[in-house]
């Protein structure tokens, strides 16, 4: 079990104890406003629930407590912590709903989320995205910089060492676990997948977060489009939408994002063709397939007509069907009609064909009596 006294220190700033076999429940931290930036507890066997305390840990900037085994809702309370730039919580037994924030200001510069294989339940957590304000401007390149921790340590050298610690993690992108050994200072990542949330995608506030490197919703129960507005997420690297019930068509929008070399819309309800252009002619057809109604020049199943993005135009049945008339209800409609013409075109033509043949034997009858005459005189003759 992890010692007691670690969250007693006033001047402890960093705190990694990943890839250990700790178990048991997490020591109150900060309960002495210490100095601790940084917490990685990841991949332990740590149960139980997180601290209340570290709510107190106003210079924590990345909280790691990943693959564990933490039973406890969604920790709303460490919205309050002014430079909490990463939180891990992926791969525990979280549950629940995550409701709405107590306040218009929680998470305010929250860069990097995981929620990840989880149990969480319920819509998205939209309104704590809508203050997620770092995930929504596209900030200039910061070259190398990395998360990292400057510490001094003492020692017989005037002005003492300085310690560098950079924050490590791993994240699904493209498709595989991607190990950061440093995490760049400007990445962005929401990572929601293997949970229970239902509901559909925030289109409004979905398509705000610009800055957005990875997004990852699937494995869920979402249902509705996918929204035109992520085509606004002009940074983005990858996306994964896959194993929910979506539905619809893919938006011709995603066909902008040019970063974008991870997609993913695999076994949902889409269908037309998908779009065209750009990165859009290099993603496989594994990112579409358990969608029988997709189709498109890179998948084995071909769009009717032409070679467009568009959608074919709907046949006649699926116009009666979107205007509300089955297409039966026709046939009792023209059957009447069809009788009655064909009962009509009997009679009259039975009355012509009688007409016609009085008409006709009597000019036969006219021109057969004159003849015999002839004949006769020419015997008396």
């Amino acid at each position: 079990m992890l010692p007691r006294c670690l969250g007693k220190s006033s001047s402890l700033e960093m705190l990694a104890l990943t890839y250990n076999s700790f178990h048991g429940d997490i020591p109150p931290f900060c309960a002495n406003k210490n100095s601790l930036k940084l917490v990685m507890l990841g991949y332990n066997r740590l149960q139980g629930k997180l601290p209340r305390s570290m709510a107190d840990c106003t210079r924590l900037e990345f909280l790691h407590i990943g693959h564990n085994q933490i039973n406890d809702i969604f920790p709303s309370w460490l919205g309050v912590l002014p430079v909490l730039r990463g939180l891990i919580l992926g791969s525990n037994a979280f549950h629940g709903i995550i409701g709405k924030p107590p306040t218009d200001h929680e998470f305010p510069n929250l860069c990097i989320i995981d929620l990840s294989n989880n149990l969480f339940s319920g819509m998205l957590p939209s309104k704590y995205m809508e203050n997620w304000n770092f995930m929504k401007y596209v900030v200039a390149n910061e070259g190398s910089r990395y998360f990292e921790v400057l510490s001094t340590v003492s020692s017989t050298n005037k002005g003492g060492d300085y310690y560098q610690h950079s924050y490590e993690m791993i994240v699904p992108v493209k498709g595989v676990e991607l190990k950061y050994d440093k995490t760049p200072y400007d990445l962005r990542i929401i990572d929601f997948s293997s949970n229970r949330f239902e509901g559909e995608i925030p289109a409004s506030i979905i398509g705000s977060l610009r800055a957005l490197h990875l997004l990852n919703l699937s494995k869920n129960a979402l249902s509705g489009h996918i929204p035109s507005s992520l085509g606004n997420l002009t940074t983005l690297e990858s996306l994964d939408l896959s194993q929910n019930k979506l539905s619809g068509m893919i938006p011709g929008s995603l066909a902008q994002l040019t970063f974008l070399g991870y997609f993913n819309v695999s076994y949902n309800h889409l269908w037309g063709p998908i779009p065209l252009g750009h990165q859009f002619g290099t993603f496989l057809e594994d990112s579409y397939q358990g969608n029988s109604g997709l189709c498109g020049e890179l998948l084995s199943k071909k769009c009717e007509g032409s070679k467009s993005s568009r959608p074919s135009p709907p046949s006649s049945l699926e116009e009666d069907e979107e205007a509300g008339f089955p297409f039966e209800f026709d046939w009792y409609v023209v059957l009447p009609g069809v009788v009655s013409g064909l009962i009509v075109g009997v009679v009259a033509g039975n009355t012509l064909a009688d007409k016609k043949r009085e008409w006709f034997a009597e000019k036969f009858s006219r021109r057969r009596k004159p003849t015999t005459t002839r004949a006769t005189r020419g015997r008396r003759t």
